[in-house]
């Protein structure tokens, strides 16, 4: 594992406790980060789809140099015309709300401190759409565009905000899938595998680094060469 330099740095990754954002804590402590994890399966157990429970997070916290909105769900495979409008909130809720809160909430300190890097778990999803997946595709293309925004109005701040578009890993969220559109997300992908959560974790960290100096408002693919643009 090839580290950077996080000492002194304090991070909070959302859906730490598991997959993905679980991948991204080992490597952001190995080089040196304090971490704070945002989880419902964490303790305390916290809900960043709920902004009473961000504040309380953030109470004890002086210092936020990192913040890594990794939090999500899969949602249902179905149709969109038999989508369920409550799975279609929900999803949005926990994929993309959550990941406004946390910047709304986070990005204040960093600005005061002339200091930060948000990077926000998308999905190859959100610039392709995966069919039989409308509320999960739609809430990924929302990140990206949440990730725009929020970079271009912090540009001069000091505070960096990227996003990854992941192709799928085999983590705990393929439980949610059916066996159908896991194999259609892997007949798309070029390189015929899924992508390892420490793949994934390597890029969200260097994104989450000094080292990444010259890139905000970004896009960046981790998709064994599915992406088309």
């Amino acid at each position: 594992m090839n580290k950077l330099d996080f000492a002194g740095r304090n991070a909070i990754v959302t859906g730490g406790a598991q997959g993905i954002g679980a991948a991204i804590v080992k490597r952001l402590e190995a080089s040196g980060a304090r971490v704070t994890v945002w989880d419902l399966d964490g303790s305390p157990r916290i809900d960043v789809s709920d902004p009473g429970s961000i504040e309380k997070a953030l109470a004890g916290l002086r210092k936020i140099d990192v913040l890594v909105n990794n939090a999500g769900i899969a949602g249902l495979n179905k149709p969109t015309v038999d989508y369920p409008i409550e799975e279609w909130e929900r999803v949005l809720r926990v994929n993309l709300t959550s990941q406004f809160l946390c910047c709304r909430a986070v990005a204040p300190l960093m600005v005061k401190a002339g200091y930060g890097r948000i990077v926000n778990i998308a999905s190859i999803a959100g610039k392709e759409g995966n069919p039989n997946a409308v509320a999960y595709s739609a809430s990924k293309a929302g990140v990206i565009s949440l990730t725009k925004s929020l970079g271009k109005e912090l540009a001069r701040t000091g505070v960096l905000v990227n996003c990854v578009t992941p192709a799928a890993a085999k983590t705990a969220i393929f439980d949610q899938m059916t066996r159908e559109h896991i194999d259609y997300m892997l007949s798309k992908i070029p390189l015929n595998r899924f992508v390892n959560v420490d793949e994934i974790a390597a890029l969200v960290c260097w994104l989450a680094s000094e080292d990444c100096s010259f890139s905000t408002g970004g896009v960046f693919d981790i998709s064994g060469g599915r992406a088309t643009y």
